[in-house]
């Protein structure tokens, strides 16, 4: 049995924690609107100051592994979409498009596909601009594009331990390999998007009757400028054309208008090709990257050496690029490392599995139904990525007790579920969240996604998706 801490190591702790979880859910409360960052801060320093934990023991905390992965795939995110990769993905969606339906299963197909190997929170960053904009063209309601969008990324994502935050960290801590991790996944996952797909179809199929399946969008309607709005933006690589008036002083003021003018095409088309060869050395790294990952070498520092290959061969200047870095989210797992270790030392969340672990044993099926609720319900009260910090360790001790394929099935059972359920409320996951706000937020085809919107197809897809591909998840 777990034995709890003292009483005031208990009762502070759990306060540390409590304001954690309220500014990690409830980020602007109007009495301490700092956000989830600062939010995340202050409760490990609070861990620190209540003596919960000590000052060795918080930097001990922080996984260093984790946040070398996180950094790593995001500036690899970042080359990539200056070279163009998300707009590519993006004109795919209107690519001799025949009507609502099969513009719906794209959004999902992409969606899906991207997130499994570029985050979902950076799929919905970029692609919700480009599906308004064909929602718009199309005359079909965002909604159900939307909820696609931000449904199937999250699906997408759980194939991959680059696919979400909480799966990079069950990978790094279960020390399951890229490809082990893939295999035990992907079939629940393809089920899970084609599950997904014909229940938006079901729920709004008259919607998505639209102009008519004759009426097909233009083709090349989406431009690079769509994709302003994110935050990787603009959409090119840091080896850009000088302005023509930059040229004209260069080589034109030397010479006679019409030669200088000569020698600035000459210049543009070198330039040109020159930003066609980084471009393709981006994609070349990418797919190293990945082929790296499922050889199964070391997964951080496997992102961290493609990133800084990136940084080279763009021979420029990194800042502009590295600034474009979400240092807030690497922040604030140093602030959730350090707060939920101190949670952990309180005793409670052993205490808790005590009480549960009897119930919820992967060897019956009952108990990975209560396995299962367990992950849904605390990845929607206290966030995925906690949730899997908080139960990672125990769940696997109990398991690894059965044997060794079922401590790596328990793994990707608390990855498929943590990550699934992000799709039961608006507020279950940050791509959740990124949809709604980038589609609010757009200029030109704003849209209000509601709780209770989503709340509505969330729930049973939630519950449908997790249940059917439970018995697909492999530990061999």
């Amino acid at each position: 049995m777990a034995k709890l801490a003292s009483i005031p190591e208990v009762v502070l702790g759990s306060i540390a924690f409590a304001i954690f979880w309220m500014l990690a859910v409830f980020p602007a409360v109007p009495f301490l609107p700092i956000g989830r960052t600062a939010g995340s801060l202050l409760g490990g320093m609070l861990m620190v100051v209540f003596q919960v934990i000590s000052p060795g023991q918080a930097y001990a905390s922080i996984d260093l592994p984790i946040l070398g992965l996180l950094f790593g795939t995001m500036v690899v995110s970042i080359y990539l979409e200056r070279a163009n990769m998300f707009m590519h993905l993006g004109r795919l969606l209107s690519w001799k498009s025949r009507g609502g339906k099969d513009l719906l299963c794209r959004v999902c197909l992409i969606s899906a596909f991207a997130s499994a190997l570029f985050t979902n929170d950076t799929t919905c960053i970029v692609l919700t601009e480009f599906v308004l904009k064909l929602a718009r063209q199309h005359n079909l309601p965002a909604k159900p594009f939307l909820l696609a969008l931000a449904s199937s990324a999250n699906i997408g994502s759980s194939a991959t331990p680059i696919g979400n935050p909480q799966n990079l960290v069950i990978a790094v801590q279960s020390k399951i390999t890229f490809l082990k991790f893939f295999f035990g996944i992907v079939p629940a996952m393809l089920i899970g998007v084609v599950i997904n797909i014909v229940m938006i179809l079901c729920m709004y199929w008259k919607d998505l009757s639209g102009k008519g399946e004759e009426e097909k969008m233009e083709e090349g309607v989406i431009e690079e400028e769509d994709v302003i709005s994110h935050k990787f933006s603009p959409a090119r690589m840091s080896h850009m054309s000088p302005a023509p008036e930059e040229l004209e002083h260069t080589h034109g003021t030397r010479s006679k208008k019409g030669r200088g003018s000569m020698q600035c095409a000459d210049m543009q088309r070198c330039l040109t090709k020159k930003e066609l060869i980084i471009k393709g050395f981006v994609y070349v790294v990418a797919l190293g990257m990945l082929a790296a990952l499922l050889m199964g070498l070391n997964m951080s520092w496997t992102a961290i050496t493609a990133a800084l290959a990136l940084v080279v061969i763009d021979f420029k200047d990194a800042g502009p690029c590295l600034d474009k870095v979400s240092y807030s989210l690497l922040i604030f797992f140093c602030g959730m490392f350090i707060t939920v270790d101190g949670f952990n030392r309180t005793g409670i969340p052993s205490a808790f599995w005590d009480f549960m672990e009897p119930y919820s044993r992967i060897n019956h099926t009952s108990g990975i139904v209560v396995l299962s609720l367990v992950i849904l319900l605390l990845s929607n009260l206290a966030s995925n990525v906690p949730t899997v910090l908080l139960l990672g360790g125990q769940v696997a001790k109990s398991a690894a007790a059965i044997s060794p394929a079922a401590e790596t099935r328990s793994w990707l059972i608390l990855a498929w579920v943590s990550t699934v359920a992000g799709n039961f409320t608006l507020l279950g996951s940050a791509a959740n969240l990124i949809v709604c706000e980038q589609a609010r937020r757009s200029p030109t085809h704003g849209y209000n996604l509601s709780f209770w919107q989503h709340i509505v197809f969330g729930v049973p897809s939630t519950i449908i998706v997790t249940a059917i591909g439970l018995p697909l998840i492999q530990g061999r």
